[in-house]
């Protein structure tokens, strides 16, 4: 049976529909309306039901922005035939939808890369796209089961707050880089269902179904079981969690900056912690190790012993790898060149 080639501005607009504008994570909603007309948006695209739906929602919803979308997809030539079918997917919606279509490839791919390499290699290529086109914002398609995805990974490697409170609707980068994810407020089922409804169809990747990757595992394996051990909703939750989480960390990260107004020095002054939790020693000493011009190596173990070390103002010295040394010596840290 032959089939029809989908209507792709006539599935957005009924998706559209589907999903109002208000819907969408209200502090994306707040940038997106106070943006430039002439600013340019760039969308990741991977051809999943997610990243489709968040490319037909910004062209329902932002008609003055269809004009000025970049859409990128990545392929990184790890499933042969299915993902340059992938890539000739993201290519059809694209011109069906009359939007700019970039894509990149990862030229030599290795074997069995890490989900975090091939993560870093994907948003490599979205940062030269971005750069050697001047755009700042980058549409993300994360809903609201990533939340309870990346909490539960997280809390199984002993996240702090910033970990906890990610994946954030909003997350503002270097170089005046800003990721946006207005579908947090979504649950994948409802995207599912409306992309159903309104006559979608999107990519599966079957590798999904397999445990290589610790979010498959979880999404496959965890999820579904937390869930019916809760008796509620335990990804709104989640969610929930995560908001409350990201306010805390953000008004640890302004009283830090309060502390500091000048921003952490090379030399530490430690009597500045006098009555101050431990939670802001905790964030300062982070600050003051990624300062660092040589690069740090050091455990978590070792991070806690010289956190310890910086809460009493006790001298010290500890390695931080091969190129440094800290050391705390009348009340000051100092990074030292190793010998």
């Amino acid at each position: 049976m032959k089939r029809h080639p989908i209507d792709w501005p006539a599935v957005a607009t009924r998706l559209g529909q589907l999903i109002p504008r208000e819907r969408l994570h209200p502090e994306v909603l707040i940038w997106a309306n106070g943006r430039p007309a002439r600013e340019r948006w760039a969308v990741a695209l991977s051809g999943g039901a997610d990243s489709t739906a968040l490319l037909l929602l910004l062209w329902a919803h932002w008609p003055e922005k269809r004009q000025r979308l970049l859409v990128l997809h990545f392929d990184h030539r790890l499933r042969g035939k299915a993902s340059r079918d992938d890539a000739l997917f993201c290519q059809s919606v694209c011109l069906g939808l009359g939007v700019i279509f970039a894509g990149g490839h990862w030229s030599r791919p290795p074997k069995a890369p890490s989900e975090a390499v091939a993560r870093t290699e994907r948003f490599e290529f979205f940062q030269r796209e971005l750069g050697r086109r001047r755009i700042s914002a980058l549409w993300l398609g994360q809903q609201q089961d990533d939340i309870a995805e990346t909490l539960l990974m997280r809390l199984a490697r002993g996240s702090g707050t910033a970990g906890l409170a990610a994946p954030r609707p909003i997350h503002f980068l270097p170089k005046n880089r800003i990721h946006l994810r207005p579908m947090l407020s979504l649950k994948k089922e409802a995207i599912q269902t409306g992309l159903v409804s309104a006559g979608a169809n999107w990519r599966e990747d079957a590798t999904n179904q397999e445990g290589t990757f610790f979010r498959n595992r979880v999404r496959n394996d965890v999820l579904s079981v937390w869930r019916e051990a809760s008796k509620r909703d335990a990804v709104a939750g989640a969610a929930l969690s995560r908001e409350l989480l990201a306010e805390d960390d953000d008004a640890l990260r302004h009283w830090l900056d309060r502390l500091f107004p000048d921003g952490i020095k090379p030399s530490l002054d430690l009597k500045r912690f006098a009555g101050v939790p431990r939670a802001i020693v905790r964030r300062a000493l982070h600050r003051w190790l990624a300062a660092q011009p040589r690069p740090v190596e050091i455990s978590k173990q070792g991070f806690e012993r010289l956190l310890t070390a910086t809460e009493l103002g006790r001298d010290t010295r500890q390695s931080l790898g091969r190129l440094l040394f800290a050391r705390i010596r009348k009340g000051v840290l100092e990074a030292q060149k190793a010998r």
